[in-house]
């Protein structure tokens, strides 16, 4: 009843429609430029002097989004476009009246450019409102993309081949891009794609674009961009042959080093210009970045995000039901993400990987996605190699979806296999996501609704799961949502994520976000999030509601949060949260008071931290979490984070320190040395991990990988090897 009264509270209301908000938006929604077919394509070296671009396409109506949308940006921002055959090619001149401030402090490939001023061009090939590719690049000519995910959602986790450059002048800074339409997905016989544009002032923390809609870019609000007539493909088939040779040595057993060499094959074939077909061959991961550790004080499995490029791909066509964690800025809260993602269908960290962590080889393995007339489609099929008692298993998912209404989607989705057992397992699904951009007032509603059922060998029953969200994700006044999903006690997605079963789970916010007029304060926010987890027979198991009291973000960024948080747990078996500290069955109620404070991310020296402190079940906990990031200059970042838990409970005393520090060079542009350490005193191993990376453009990699494992198994200080892996690795992408 508590949750049910909460939930009656929660604040849907809609603000009248101003003329002015009507205006804005229909002047943003009928912007259209067509593009100039170049006579020679463009040199990209980050200059904008090369003559062609005089008879370029020219955009110059953006207009500020962050922090008041739809007025004047305090600078001036020219955007060229052109294409030919082969590629789209893009310029910008980004006028700034103090270039000495342009912030240019990343320089190596594959980091995040967030720190920077960029440049970003958004594409939408089908021009269908749902879905789209986004590439920016900085004034270093780095490159960062990714695709839109479920419409609002970014995952920056895809990589494209494309070509960008970026010089800082006595104007300001300038950017082009070279996108080949080799690396998209588009229907050749639609001469107007989608288009968004945007720039980013990071001094000042300033947002600049030619669309937008409820201060957000996504494909839902996009301009036009017409004429892109008689584009190319090619072949369109690209061939990524790889050799790795690795060294390894066990010192537990006393072993010998043993040396493997391992080639590796991945070929990318436009079956049409909208369809992709994928095949893989004794597939090579040695270049992935390893896993960031996290400690659990929780009765229920973590949930670590996926990094290998082969499924990183065309991710976004697998996407179900919106379960997952939203990253789109209107959607903050302050559930966890593990619970967010709970009862995904698929989730391709499941393939190739123990349960353990540990790699499993991966035989062959194909994958078609894209586009099919009226349809989304995404087929994977992977044949994982046996490992300990589970022998090689063959690998299935299928997933489809087709427009309906204005924005929103309707599709299906069904998985084969258990990569962890040798039990058979099937579960089909179906979703509709909805989406409603048109409210008037600047405002968007969006939500969705799925069912799933699984079918494991053995288990009969109690095997289904289904949920629903329903979100006003409004970045002024208020907002809100709530959601629900029942997972059945049987409900077994073995290619997907699931940490807790059996269970309904019901979760609502709401809040409201004020913007003073001339104020070193750009953001006041206040709100409360809410999450009540029970079993199927109504009785609680968790919750949490966070008091959101309040919240504070200035002109350049930097934030000041305050917290309140009340946990209610229900244990029904012991739990023992720490070795040899067994807190018993029963139920809890306590609370804990926090704050958090956040730097702007541009500044040189940029911190995080945040302190919370009160009751934890019968006892008391301090938490403590911080990190700092340092860039002295675009060729050095170090960053050090330190996460600390002192718990005292009746059944016995424990701390907990989790310590990462990562020390990344930049020689060039193209040559990389990135270095992470990690530490913790529950496993009392310290972990290091050495990358030496040439990556002189897209699609071309020379990599050596060095991987240490050190542990402390007397608990005196005195860490000894267990393992060691060297590996150097080459691959190169021939398109045709």
């Amino acid at each position: 009843m508590r949750l049910l009264a909460a939930l009656s509270m929660l604040p849907w209301s809609v603000q009248a429609v101003t003329d002015g908000d009507e205006n804005a938006r229909n002047a943003v929604d009928t912007k259209v430029v067509r593009a100039v077919r170049a006579a020679s394509p463009p040199v990209i070296d980050g200059r904008l002097d090369d003559p062609i671009w005089a008879n370029a396409a020219v955009v110059e109506d953006l207009h500020e989004i962050k922090p008041d949308e739809f007025t004047e940006p305090s600078e001036k921002t020219l955007v060229y476009l052109l294409y030919d055959d082969e590629a789209l090619y893009v310029g910008a001149r980004l006028y700034d009246q103090e270039p000495g401030e342009v912030r240019a402090s990343v320089m190596r490939q594959g980091a995040s450019v967030v720190p920077d001023d960029t440049f970003v061009v958004m594409l939408d090939p089908f021009s269908r409102g749902r879905s789209g590719y986004i590439f920016e690049v900085n004034p270093n000519g780095i490159r960062s993309e990714g695709l839109f995910e479920n419409t609002t959602n970014l995952n920056f986790d895809w990589t494209g081949i494309w070509r960008g450059g970026g010089g800082v002048d006595d104007e300001g800074w300038t950017a082009e891009m070279a996108i080949p339409f080799k690396t998209l997905s588009f229907d050749p016989d639609d001469e107007t794609w989608g288009l968004n544009l945007t720039r980013f002032i990071r001094r000042r923390d300033e947002r600049i674009g030619w669309v937008s809609h409820n201060r957000d870019q996504n494909p839902s609000s996009f301009g036009r961009v017409s004429g892109l007539e008689g584009i190319s493909q090619g072949l369109g088939l690209d061939i990524v042959p790889g050799m790795s040779v690795s060294n390894t040595k066990d010192f537990t057993t006393g072993e010998s080093s043993t040396t493997d060499w391992e080639p590796s094959l991945d070929a990318f074939y436009k079956i049409t210009s909208a369809l992709t077909a994928s095949l893989t061959v004794n597939t090579d991961f040695s270049g992935t970045a390893v896993d960031e550790r996290q400690i659990n004080l929780t009765r229920f499995g973590l949930f670590f995000p996926e990094q290998r490029l082969f499924f990183l791909q065309d991710t976004d066509i697998f996407e179900f039901g919106r379960i997952a964690a939203r990253s789109d800025f209107t959607n903050v809260t302050t559930f966890a993400s593990v619970n967010q993602e709970n009862g995904r269908p698929f989730f391709s960290r499941r393939v190739g990987l123990s349960d353990a962590g540990e790699p499993v080889d991966l035989i062959v393995g194909g994958k078609l996605t894209g586009r099919a007339g009226p349809f989304d489609m995404g087929v994977l099929n992977i044949l994982q190699d046996d490992f300990g008692d589970v022998d090689a298993t063959n690998l299935f998912v299928a997933r489809v979806a087709t427009d309906v209404l204005e924005e929103s989607s309707l599709g299906a989705i069904v998985t084969n296999g258990d990569p962890g057992t040798n039990l058979d397992n099937t579960v089909i699904g179906v979703d509709f996501r909805y989406l409603n951009t048109r409210l008037g007032a600047n405002r968007t509603l969006d939500g969705a609704a799925w069912y799933q059922k699984s079918d494991t060998e053995g288990v009969d029953g109690d095997d289904a799961a289904f949920g629903f969200t329903l979100e006003m994700p409004n970045s002024d006044g208020w907002r809100g949502g709530l959601a629900y999903r029942e997972l059945g006690e049987n409900f077994n997605p073995a290619l997907g994520f699931i940490n807790r079963a059996g269970i309904q789970d019901y979760t609502a916010f709401g809040g409201y976000t004020y913007r003073p007029a001339d104020s070193f304060l750009r953001i006041i926010f206040a709100g409360a999030d809410v999450q009540r987890i029970e079993d199927t027979d109504g009785n609680l198991e968790s919750q949490k509601m966070t008091l959101r009291l309040p919240e504070f973000e200035n002109q350049v960024g930097d934030e000041l949060k305050f917290r309140y948080n009340l946990f209610e747990e229900r244990l029904t078996a012991p739990f023992e949260i720490s070795d040899g500290v067994i807190i018993p069955v029963g139920d809890y109620s306590f609370e804990e008071w926090g704050v958090i404070l956040n730097t702007a991310q541009q500044r040189k020296l940029s911190f995080s931290f945040f302190v919370f402190d009160g009751d934890f079940f019968d006892g008391n906990r301090l938490q403590l979490d911080g990190g700092m990031t340092w860039r002295p200059s675009k060729y050095f970042e170090f960053d050090v984070s330190y996460n600390f838990n002192d718990i005292d409970l009746p059944q016995g005393d424990f701390i907990t320190r989790l310590m990462q520090l990562r020390a990344n060079i930049a020689f060039t542009s193209a040559w990389s040395w990135n270095n992470f350490v990690q530490y913790d005193n529950v496993s009392d191993t310290i972990g290091i991990n050495s990358i030496l990376r040439w990556n002189p453009e897209a699609g071309r990699e020379v990599a050596v990988v060095f991987n240490r494992l050190l542990e402390d198994d007397d608990e005196n200080s005195s860490f000894k090897s267990r393992f060691s892996e060297l590996t150097a690795k080459v691959s190169y992408t021939f398109r045709f």
